[in-house]
């Protein structure tokens, strides 16, 4: 896995004083991380979303798993961050938009999305905000789809009332203590109950 460059930094750190809020986090993802929230992810079993890929710790991570770069779609807001994405992946479709306009974009008529990968600050947003980003991810994956998300928090960046209202339940992945700061990994799938 690729180690992040001086370029990363400088890339990371014009977003997050361009919009700290939105950035929400001191320091780009580490690599223990990155291998983390992509560790349950099967190459070839379709199409992977990643949300908020900012400079792309964890695309990286994603093509080291063996996921082909061509069943990649990459959402960024920040104009910046992504010209780098789209030079550093051209194989990767990569999209300038917000996360939780997903269900009004109509833009993936791809082969099956089986994950969802998400850098986003959560906890930062408003919960109609996290509603409609999950709502128009969970619509865009079959009944087996799961959204990855991580967190600094000890718990679930989703209140359970969000989840329950969209039918969803969260699983704790893990534990990434070489990140900083250290972050947990959660997944967040349809309730069977």
């Amino acid at each position: 896995m690729a180690v992040m460059t001086i370029h990363d930094r400088t890339a990371f750190l014009r977003a997050w004083l361009a919009a700290p809020l939105r950035v929400a986090s001191i320091a780009p993802s580490s690599p223990a991380l990155a291998r983390l929230i992509t560790s349950e992810i099967v190459p070839g079993s379709g199409h992977v979303v990643e949300l908020g890929a900012g400079t792309g710790v964890f695309t990286r991570a994603l093509l080291a798993r063996g996921v082909d770069e061509a069943d990649l779609t990459l959402v960024e807001l920040d104009m910046d961050l992504v010209a780098l994405l789209r030079r550093r992946f051209p194989r990767a479709r990569v999209l300038r938009m917000d996360a939780a306009d997903l269900a009004d974009a109509r833009l993936l008529c791809l082969s099956p999305v089986v994950a969802v990968i998400s850098g986003l600050p959560l906890l930062g947003m408003a919960d109609v905000k996290v509603a409609a980003t999950l709502s128009g991810a969970f619509g865009l994956m079959g009944k087996e789809g799961a959204f990855y998300q991580f967190t600094y928090s000890p718990r679930c960046p989703v209140r359970g009332t969000v989840l329950q209202s969209l039918g969803l339940r969260h699983f704790r992945v893990g534990r990434a203590l070489a990140n900083l700061p250290p972050a947990t990994v959660y997944r967040i799938a349809r309730d069977r109950a």
